[in-house]
């Protein structure tokens, strides 16, 4: 498929210090994949997301819109796996990465890249219905200011039952991998989601493995 880019637009509503945050987490990320370090970026499909779409009650293959997709591991993943795949990373450098991985795979049939906001979807050719979100730590790193607008975009975009896993770090992580990205956002609850995600339902909360403190979570649109 085409694999548009997309710039995001200025907004004139933003505050100086929403502005300056939104600026830092930008810096921040691009930073580590100017080095090659992205410390959630490991080339492998996390477990918790193969169980979802090959275990015991796995999901039939739909569509799937992956929010920061990163350098595309996991949306060739779910494109192998018979899912029609939207990827979307604020980072051009992890798109166009993402790009050579999805043409090295033979995968661009099944997979269309966006370079964008997560939280600012209506800006990308990502009108959905979809019928599963995945987000590998990109929700923990957006500003609170922008948590609203990321929930409202995946609701508008969600197919009945569609199901949303996230992986997001605790608040106030004792080693934060990506201090410069989280100190504005200050992790991510169970309490929170539920509070954000109106017309969902937390079906699951699961501890990570990591030496601070991860969760797996798993939401459900109403039906």
């Amino acid at each position: 498929m085409d694999q548009p880019i997309t710039t995001q637009k200025p907004d004139p509503e933003l505050t100086a210090a929403q502005r300056e945050q939104e600026e830092s987490v930008h810096r921040a990320l691009e930073g580590y994949y100017h080095v090659g370090k992205p410390p959630w970026d490991t080339g492998v499909t996390p477990p918790e997301l193969v169980a979802l779409v090959e275990g015991h009650g796995a999901l039939p293959p739909g569509r799937a819109l992956e929010l920061g997709c990163g350098t595309g591991t996991n949306a060739i993943y779910l494109a192998r796996h018979g899912w029609e795949v939207a990827a979307v990373d604020l980072i051009d450098r992890a798109v166009d990465q993402a790009r050579e991985k999805v043409e090295a795979a033979g995968a661009g049939a099944a997979v269309r890249l966006l370079h964008g906001d997560a939280t600012r979807l209506d800006e990308l050719d990502a009108p959905g219905p979809f019928d599963l979100f995945f987000d590998l730590s990109c929700y923990c790193g957006i500003p609170l200011h922008r948590r609203d607008a990321y929930a409202a975009g995946l609701t508008h975009r969600a197919a009945p039952g569609a199901r949303l896993l996230m992986f997001g770090y605790g608040p106030e992580p004792l080693d934060n991998p990506v201090p410069e990205v989280t100190s504005w956002a200050a992790g991510v609850t169970a309490d929170e989601l539920r509070a954000r995600f109106a017309g969902w339902e937390l079906l699951d909360v699961t501890p990570g493995t990591n030496s601070v403190p991860t969760f797996w979570f798993t939401l459900r649109r109403d039906a």
